[in-house]
């Protein structure tokens, strides 16, 4: 009997949880190891060069550990030091950018289409980028928007806060004004509010982590494999860098279901890896 495929999954903090939820649902047969770097979260106001080091060093950690792909769980990193995971990776690496992008353009008819993420992702510019070179840039109108905030606000559990609408709605404004049809969730945080975003944009939300794994699952070719009673029977190995005090609650409202306690991890003792 062959091995089980091992998935490594990892993010700056909890917010990649989400996309482990959309994976396990779909792959619960698969092994995963999530690595969430929570002491030095968030990464979308780092300087690109430390975004690429923390990132070498997840994939280092999770290449040691024997996965046969990873999945860049983070836009952030996705957007800014995507190339850096697959060279250290020697697996199979997804981020979330490329799927994201084919899907918002397959579901947008006027190809008017909103990104809303961190500071980083929205600066690097990298899912404009891939949505023009899929698209056409003579096709495709795309406008950004950065929404720091409604990461704490979905961490702090606020998803319906009369306050959260507010925010989303002064947020989304430039996108609304722009006549955009589809937006994509540019951060892992962002389909925890899906439906308060939706009471303020009534438009199509793209959740790059649902995308992703639909690629990951064509690359492994799994579509026809009978799936496990339940999700929360797969096979998963939690490691964080820093056990915040809110973490059981914050997993549990990420990932539908209680975790045990996670392993602690020291990246910092992983041999320093140059981001040039």
């Amino acid at each position: 009997m062959s091995a089980p495929i091992r998935i490594g999954v990892f993010d700056s903090g909890v917010g990649g949880l989400s996309v482990l939820r959309h994976l396990i649902t779909e792959l619960p047969h698969v092994q995963y190891i999530y690595v969430g770097d929570t002491a030095r979260v968030p990464y979308g106001n780092k300087s690109v060069a430390t975004i690429a080091h923390y990132a070498a060093q997840s994939a280092t950690f999770l290449r040691s550990k024997g996965v046969d792909m990873i999945v860049v769980a983070c836009n952030t990193v996705s957007a800014a030091a995507l190339d850096i995971v697959e060279a250290i990776a020697e697996v199979p690496v997804v981020g979330m950018i490329q799927p994201a992008a084919r899907a918002a353009l397959e579901r947008s008819p006027s190809k008017r289409i909103g990104v809303i993420g961190t500071r980083a992702t929205i600066e690097s510019d990298a899912y404009a980028l891939a949505l023009y070179a899929h698209g056409g840039t003579e096709n495709v109108t795309v406008v950004q928007h950065a929404c720091p905030l409604l990461v704490a606000l979905a961490e702090e559990g606020w998803l319906a806060h009369p306050a959260t609408l507010a925010i989303i709605e002064e947020y989304l404004r430039p996108l609304l004004d722009q006549a955009v049809d589809t937006i994509i969730l540019g951060c892992t945080h962002f389909p925890l509010l899906a439906e308060a975003i939706e009471q303020v944009a009534p438009v199509a939300l793209i959740d790059p982590g649902y995308w992703a794994t639909r690629h990951v699952k064509r690359l492994l070719g799994e579509q026809s494999l009978p799936q496990q009673r339940s999700p929360r029977t797969a096979r998963v190995e939690y490691y964080v860098t820093d056990v915040p005090t809110n973490f059981a609650a914050v997993a549990r409202q990420f990932l539908g279901f209680e975790i045990g306690q996670p392993h602690r991890l020291s990246l910092e003792e992983i041999v320093p890896i140059s981001a040039e």
